[in-house]
């Protein structure tokens, strides 16, 4: 890899591990530390993501306006605020606030992190998202492993922690960023695409496709949500509630021989290496309605994990195949947009249903939106089936 990709990949594993000292004990802390109900923790995540997507709307007009380096500097200046902001002030409504704010300034970062990736290394293709994807996981991994440990301490030391390595990423870009060359045009953000949509049953393909995504989405994220609240219930310290997410970045890493036969074996029919997936997210859960312990909700994370790596990859995959030329872009945007749906609408309505009828309704509940998940995917395909060249995308 380059040498200006290496400094990339390395902001963006500081970047993340950062981030990671507190994103899997936001619910934790609002719940537990300031008292509020799960609902309301879910309103704070879900405004916490809204704001996250206008960030990254923002971030890939700015890369195209004013270049990488200034618009990633713009949203670690504005996250790097928030975060001192969030160290000094935690209490409520404070946290609300800065948490729009981190989700803001953080979401101007990642478009661009991602395009000057692809910029300084283009001969690589999707060797050089790889990298940052991998980075992003070893930032999971370690962040989540250490904020469980220093948060058993006290939640203070999570952020001075979050705040010692954002003041890390912001001298790394300072320093190594500016001096990055980069190819002219080579992002295209979703705010551009205002042409007409040419081929229709292309795009009713991929919104078909992106609704069984973020039915996904909806499941997955009650990991980060309601999940970490009940194993605060059921007295599963921190430390090891945030060790699930180490496995979980790790298994992402180290995995990918494992199912490298899987991935080849359906790599010309991806809904069915989805549906695969969705089903393994269908066990995941069933394991977590009775896990009573860590080494339940371990086993649970395990295979959630093996599902998320089906199902993650393929869906922009997918999205690729179908884009026309020149719409590359848009299509990818609208499937960043759906995950971040998910992330919105998983918290608010997973604190509801645990609100108002207990964990054991909302398994179910997940159980049967990962049904139609299914269904969606099977059926995804069905309006290209009358365009011969682009049918072969399934």
């Amino acid at each position: 890899m380059p040498r200006s990709l290496w400094f990339l990949v390395i902001g963006m594993m500081i970047n993340v591990t950062g981030a990671s000292f507190l994103w899997p004990l936001n619910t934790i802390y609002i719940s537990g530390e300031l008292g509020k109900s799960l609902t309301t923790a879910g309103l704070v995540l879900m405004a916490n993501a809204g704001a996250s997507v206008l960030g990254n709307l923002l971030g890939g007009v700015l890369f195209d306006k004013i270049g990488g380096y200034r618009s990633i500097m713009s949203g670690i200046v504005i996250t790097l605020a928030a975060v001192a902001g969030l160290t000094v002030w935690h209490g409520w409504p404070h946290y609300v606030f800065f948490m729009v704010i981190i989700g803001f300034g953080s979401g101007i970062v990642f478009p661009s992190m991602y395009a000057m990736a692809g910029s300084v290394w283009p001969e690589g293709g999707r060797r050089a998202f790889n990298a940052i994807y991998l980075a992003t996981n070893v930032g999971v991994a370690t962040g989540a492993a250490l904020g469980g440990f220093v948060a058993s301490f006290s939640f203070e030391y999570i952020f001075i922690a979050n705040l010692i390595m954002y003041i890390v990423f912001f001298f790394i870009a300072l320093l190594t960023y500016k001096n990055i060359e980069l190819q002219p045009n080579i992002q295209t953000n979703v705010l551009q695409e205002r042409g007409k949509i040419k081929s229709k049953a292309a795009f009713n393909a991929l919104l078909i496709l992106c609704g069984g995504y973020l039915l996904c989405w909806v499941g997955y994220v009650q990991w980060q949500s309601t999940i970490a609240d009940y194993t605060q219930q059921i007295n599963i310290p921190l430390e090891q509630y945030s060790l699930l997410w180490t496995v979980n970045g790790l298994l992402i890493v180290a995995g990918q021989p494992l199912i490298k036969p899987i991935v080849k074996r359906f790599e010309h029919n991806l809904k069915i290496q989805m549906t695969i997936g969705t089903v393994i997210f269908m066990f995941s859960f069933g394991i977590t309605a009775y896990a009573g312990d860590f080494m339940g909700f371990l086993a649970a994370m395990i295979v959630l994990t093996i599902g998320e790596m089906l199902i993650w990859p393929a869906v922009p995959t997918i999205a690729s195949r179908l884009a026309p030329k020149g719409r590359e872009g848009f299509y990818q945007g609208i499937v960043n947009s759906t995950a971040t749906g998910g992330r919105m609408i998983g918290p608010l309505l997973g604190g509801i249903m645990v609100d108002l009828y207990g964990m054991p309704a909302l398994f179910m509940l997940l159980i049967v939106l990962l049904v139609f998940s299914i269904g969606l995917t099977l059926l995804y395909d069905r309006p290209l089936r009358a365009e011969e060249p682009v049918a072969s995308v399934s």
